[in-house]
């Protein structure tokens, strides 16, 4: 009997917006079954969202429905386009070892290729990690070392100079609050021009 989990695909396009400077890459997204939205960073308890608001609009709950438990998809993909964010993961296809969300369990079959999103975002020069999963795939991918939690490393890659930020994972596992990570996520954006 073979007990080898299947392979996921990625169930997403990348997000690509014109003009987009910076480059936010997670792992993978969670099982469907803890999506809020058919977006990136769908899981209600994950604060990216959260994160945003505070930053660009003093409101942590900026980006929820109100009475609901879910992220209002249009504001988010809006304000995306504005402030020039790309979106996608580091892995295109993954096997999830333990059937949860935790990248812990997650095996990395396909990752992405970080190339062909750069050459659709000819403006981007930032890109950003947004767990450990994340950074170690990332770093293996494109060659460079590996900065601190909140800090970044510059770097050359596909043809451009890079500043690689590795930020404090959004998931409520990350042991910081929300405001703690709100402040190294505002020394990213302010660097990238985009807060």
């Amino acid at each position: 009997m073979n007990t080898t989990p299947d392979i996921e695909r990625h169930p997403l396009q990348p997000f690509l917006p014109c003009g987009a400077r910076v480059l936010m890459l997670g792992s993978f997204p969670p099982p469907r079954m803890r999506w809020s939205m058919e977006f990136f960073y769908p899981n209600w308890i994950n604060d990216m969202w959260r994160i945003c608001g505070v930053l660009f609009y003093d409101d942590r709950h900026h980006f929820e429905v109100v009475g609901e438990r879910r992220f209002d998809l249009r504001r988010v993909v809006d304000f995306c386009e504005r402030v020039g964010i790309a979106l996608y993961d580091t892995a295109s296809a993954v096997r999830r070892l333990r059937g949860n969300a935790s990248d812990a369990h997650l095996e990395v079959v396909e990752p992405t290729d970080i190339a062909a999103l750069l050459s659709a975002l000819p403006e981007c020069t930032t890109i950003v990690t947004t767990g450990e999963k994340a950074t170690d795939t990332l770093c293996e991918l494109i060659g460079c070392a590996k900065p601190a939690v909140g800090e970044c490393v510059e770097c050359e890659f596909a043809d451009r100079h890079i500043r690689f930020w590795r930020m404090p994972s959004s998931s409520r596992a990350y042991p910081l609050r929300l405001e703690a990570k709100a402040e190294q996520y505002a020394r990213m954006f302010g660097a990238a021009g985009v807060l």
